[in-house]
C-alpha cells in the first residue's frame, strides 16, 4: 500500500472525478442503486461500509480498466 499514501483520506467523489467518473456510471459498474452512491459520496473513503468500501475500491483505483482486452 505504499503506492495508495493517502488514498483512503480522500471523499469518494473526489475519487470518482479523478477516474472521470459520474455516479451513474459509477453505480453501473458496480451494479448498485444511483442514491445509494450519493449517499456515500461526500464521506471519506474510510468512513464507507467495509462492504461497499470492497466494491468501490478497484473502481476508483482503476484496477478494473487494466484488464480491458483493447487496450
Amino acid at each position: 500500500m505504499l503506492f495508495n499514501f493517502g488514498f483512503k483520506n480522500k471523499t469518494v467523489k473526489e475519487l470518482r472525478k479523478n477516474r472521470g467518473l459520474t455516479t451513474r456510471e459509477l453505480s453501473q459498474h458496480l451494479k448498485l442503486n444511483t442514491v445509494e452512491i450519493m449517499k456515500i459520496d461526500n464521506l471519506k473513503l474510510k468512513e464507507v461500509p467495509e462492504l461497499l468500501r470492497a466494491k468501490i475500491i478497484p473502481v476508483l483505483r482503476g484496477d478494473d480498466f487494466d484488464k480491458i482486452p483493447w487496450l
